[in-house]
């Protein structure tokens, strides 16, 4: 049950009114408010330990939901209201509040509201009440049970984020068709039903050396149900890197004939995941259409009719189920630790309980990794093995199909009380969407869905770091699927859900009705439906179809207004005349008409954001994640919204380059991302009102602030994210008071002010935050004074990630950089010296990059003992370097090296030889002289002949 409504409410209760109610006398009301919520909240407790299923209680739990919303909106509604008030003393408040505080109206009014809030509630309470509670605790009391977080979590999850078991035979198939030049077949497809594992092996056959090495170029695209074909058009040719701003407006035609052109005149492999039939085949068509290509097509659906109506020489190859062995082998590296854990020996008992489940499996492997990962959150906890092998048995049968929806819902009900809400949130993702973990993380905070003191054993922690921890409880759960990591910290940095169970996440959460996923086809609704609280858009829908004042949170996963909802919204005959003369750019009537075209266009997008700003006034989260041209300007009117946590501005296109001054109303902003763009200029105007928000934690400034803005930062001790600072635009000094940042991205100059040259440790250290563990410093125009550096980087004590893309000439001694130093990247440094000696002495580095330009001398030289952890080392586009030396014992950890574009360098160190760790050599974009002495009989072939993967690439 998701009682974390009711836990947030109380917390924003016990938060917001201490000072209101001694002010205002409201005491009374407001405890006996909170009085009722904590009876609640212990009832929904009980109820969840004790299973109960209930019709009444579950519709029940809706409504306590939403009186609790109610009550949170009331309590700091009137909280906000007084404290704007106060500015003045209480007596001017009363002077200047005539619309609030006439004859006391405003105390009148929030007395009424609490009490009907609380009326209401009494009554759920009496019809509770009639159940007897005693069975399920002792008179609503609590009992003990076993919802409570686990305190030892595993430092990461030891769940292989790609479950490869039983594959080796269908990869080895595959690629060799693949790469097969004399064979005709072009269309290739892994068939199979859902969760049998098919887009796993596509991807092990997408990362596999052979393939890499054979291919020029490789694209992915997700198809899914519901085919977007721009979108997949649009993310092969950003994959192919040939993708550009004028590509994501011209006609999709167009696009059609771009990518047809280049996969003719390309070897490329194109894999386009989850296709479900033929009719979205043939919409893909147009794209795919060259008859002499060496292109390949590898596709992954449950229908296995798709290759054959696509090429007539396909190539089919359909999935089988596990054996009971290949099913064990799954199930043990998912439920059990791993076997190299001190003292790790399996129970006797729970082995023998696994192996009885993992029978009623049935071979699926999404089946087994799901209960497997139920399971690793158990271990080693016999009696909690027990009471899942019972539900197993209880009603999981052999027909595969059943099997794995009812191991999918095994999965949720196993979730604790604190994580539903978490999972539930994911429904608002469309399918095959790659979710940022930072970015839901903050929208799980903004929503109240996860706080710092939600649970006993986190107290002492912000709420980020509780909520990661609940990301990673559900990764380890395998109830999602990682993408990608960290380099440096392997932290999840992005993951998706597979499809069947997102389709679990979008019945529990319409069951609860806890959102409203709303697109053209059933935008209508919204009109009749009297209470919406969360609405996500998936596709573009007119948002004015919506009527519920109360709504909290709006996210959007389409363009503001897409191209081909702006050509239908213009009168009919205006469209008939531009279709019927283009081309025609000197046409007076053409200009007039496209001017009156674009008037209708700019009202239209007014309009929503008019609607918008009037009519969701308790919205907290407002997220635009394709942006799109949004009008002339973001409207004065959004400083209505006083209860935002989160907006997401990023990617939207203004004609005006000014943001209004009334953004600093939004006193309860905790993420304000500003990353827009203006039609007209290069450059955004901030107003200097972001210091007002002072519970702000995560902010992103535009790439290119006017030079007319200057904001003042130094009240937002509380900011965890800073994205695009700069000197020119923010004062360097305001940086002091950010005791809590973590992350901090520069962008553009940076000068400290009266800087002291020759006494440095006069001057103030510019980070005095113990938590900064990422550094990015990007100025594509200029650099950056080395000892202006040297200064910032000594305050960093704690980072784990540098990056530095930026001219800077020299790097800074060893004695400045961080010894937590983990990820490196130097782009466009520019560096003189061999940074080599300097660098090699980090203990602690894993991921050195030097990438176009960084080093523009002409050798390099990693002496033995040098860089002893580290794992992968990257070198693209270093024009000056002509010589590499490696000695004997250096980088005795390194696993991958990357030598790209190094069009000087000729030939590969003799040192590699005794790097017996090195696992994959990729070279690209090399001299053929030098990728001949790699390959198999050259001269440089025998220092790498102990490398399993080389790759060598156009």
């Amino acid at each position: 049950m998701d009682f974390s409504a009711v836990s947030y409410a109380l917390e924003t209760i016990d938060k917001l009114t201490q000072e209101v109610t001694s002010l205002w006398g409201v005491d009374e009301q407001v405890e006996g408010l909170a009085s009722e919520l904590r009876w609640m909240q212990s009832f929904l407790k009980v109820a969840d330990a004790s299973k109960v299923d209930h019709e009444v209680i579950r519709t029940t739990v809706v409504e306590i939901r939403e009186l609790a919303y109610d009550a949170e909106d009331v309590i700091e509604t009137f909280s906000l209201k007084v404290a704007s008030k106060r500015k003045g003393g209480f007596s001017n408040c009363i002077k200047r509040s005539a619309c609030f505080l006439k004859e006391g109206c405003l105390l009148h009014q929030i007395k009424s509201e609490i009490e009907k809030i609380t009326a209401r509630i009494k009554v759920l309470t009496r019809q509770l009440k009639t159940y007897d509670v005693s069975k399920l605790g002792v008179d609503g009391e609590v009992p003990s049970c076993s919802t409570e977080r686990r305190e030892a979590r595993r430092p990461y999850p030891h769940v292989m984020d790609d479950n490869i078991v039983g594959l080796g035979k269908d990869i080895e198939k595959l690629v060799s068709v693949l790469i097969d030049e004399e064979s005709e077949c072009k269309v290739l497809s892994i068939c199979g039903m859902g969760g049998l594992g098919k887009t796993t092996l596509a991807k092990k056959i997408y990362r596999q050396s052979q393939v890499v090495g054979h291919f020029e170029h490789l694209a992915w695209a997700f198809v899914s149900q519901n085919c977007q074909i721009r979108k997949i058009w649009e993310d092969i040719l950003s994959d192919l890197n040939i993708l550009t701003e004028v590509d994501k407006k011209m006609k999709v035609e167009k696009l059609a004939e771009k990518l047809s052109s280049f996969l003719e005149e390309n070897k490329c492999l194109v894999i386009l995941d989850d296709i479900w039939n033929t009719e979205s085949w043939d919409s893909l068509k147009p794209a795919f259409s060259a008859r002499e290509t060496r292109s390949k097509i590898l596709l992954t659906s449950r229908n296995k009719e798709i290759v054959s109506h696509a090429d007539s020489k396909g190539f089919l190859y359909e999935l089988q189920y596990l054996n009971y062995k290949q099913s064990w082998e799954i199930f043990q590296k998912i439920a059990f630790p791993p076997t190299n854990s001190p003292g790790y020996k399996i129970d006797a008992k729970m082995q023998e309980l696994g192996e009885d489940m993992v029978k009623h499996c049935a071979g699926l492997p999404l089946a087994i990794i799901i209960l497997g990962g139920i399971l690793a959150t158990k271990y080693p906890l016999l009696t909690e093995w027990l009471k899942v092998s019972a539900n197993v048995k209880s009603y999981l049968n052999n027909d595969k199909g059943e099997v794995l929806r009812d191991v999918l819902a095994l999965s949720y009900d196993d979730l604790p009380p604190y994580l539903r809400p978490c999972f539930l949130y994911l429904s608002h993702f469309p399918e095959d969407y790659g979710i940022p973990a930072d970015r839901l993380i903050q929208l799980w905070v903004a929503e109240g869905i996860v706080s710092s003191k939600q649970e006993e054993g986190d107290e002492g922690q912000i709420a980020e770091d509780v909520a990661e921890g609940y990301l990673l409880d559900l990764a380890e759960r395998c109830m999602i699927q990682v993408r990608e990591r960290d380099i440096a910290t392997l932290k999840i940095r992005s993951f998706q859900m597979h499809d069947l169970m997102r389709d679990v996440c979008l019945s529990k959460a319409k069951q609860q009705k806890f959102l409203y996923i709303a697109d053209q086809s059933n935008a209508c609704q919204l009109s009749t439906i009297g209470r919406v609280r969360r609405v996500s858009a998936n596709n573009f829908f007119w948002i004015q179809c919506i009527k519920s004042s109360r709504l909290r949170s709006l996210l959007f996963f389409e363009e503001f207004v897409p191209e081909e909802e702006m050509e239908k919204a213009l009168p009919l005959t205006m469209q008939s005349y531009i279709n019927n003369h283009d081309g025609e750019s000197n046409n007076p009537l053409l200009l007039f008409v496209l001017l009156l075209g674009f008037s209708v266009t700019l009202t239209k997008m007014r309009g929503i954001w008019k609607y918008m700003f009037n009519n969701f006034n308790f919205l907290r989260v407002l997220d635009y994640d394709r942006g799109g041209v949004a009008g002339c300007k973001l409207p004065n009117d959004i400083g209505k919204l006083i209860h935002l946590r989160f907006l997401g501005l990023s990617g939207l296109d203004f004609f005006s380059s000014k943001l209004p001054s009334s953004l600093g109303n939004l006193r309860c902003l905790q993420t304000l991302d500003l990353r827009i763009e203006s039609i007209c200029s290069d450059s955004i105007h901030v107003p200097d009102v972001l210091w007002r928000m002072q519970q702000l934690r995560h902010l992103y400034l535009p790439e290119e602030c006017n030079r007319k803005t200057k904001l003042k930062l130094g009240t937002l001790r509380n900011l965890q994210t800073l994205v695009n600072f700069n000197t020119k635009n923010c004062y360097v000094k305001d940086l002091i008071n950010m005791t809590n940042i973590r992350e901090l991205e520069i962008r553009g100059p940076f000068n400290i002010e009266d800087f002291n040259t020759k006494e440095l440790d006069k001057n103030p250290p510019i980070i005095q935050s113990k938590y900064l563990h990422s550094l990015s410093i990007i100025n594509e125009e200029g650099r950056i004074d080395p000892r202006h550096l040297a200064h910032l980087l000594l305050s960093c004590e704690n980072i784990s990630k540098l990056s530095l893309d930026v001219k800077i000439r020299r790097l800074p001694e060893y004695h400045y950089l961080s010894s937590n130093l983990a990820y490196i990247k130097l782009r466009r440094c520019e560096l003189e010296e061999d940074p080599m000696p300097t660098l090699a002495e980090l203990p602690n580095l894993r991921i050195l990059k030097f990438h176009n330009n960084a080093f523009e001398g002409k050798e390099m030289f990693c002496s033995a003992q040098g860089f002893p952890k580290l794992e992968s080392l990257s070198l693209v586009f270093l024009n000056s370097l002509e010589e590499w030396k490696v000695s004997e014992g250096a980088m005795a950890s390194l696993q991958r090296l990357e030598i790209q574009k190094c069009i000087r360098l000729k030939e590969l160190p003799d040192g590699l030889r005794f790097i017996a760790t090195l696992q994959e050599l990729k070279i690209k974009s090399m001299p053929k002289t030098f990728k001949d002495k790699v390959e198999e009989g050259g001269e440089d072939f025998c220092k790498v002949r102990h490398v399993p993967s080389i790759i060598l690439q156009e």
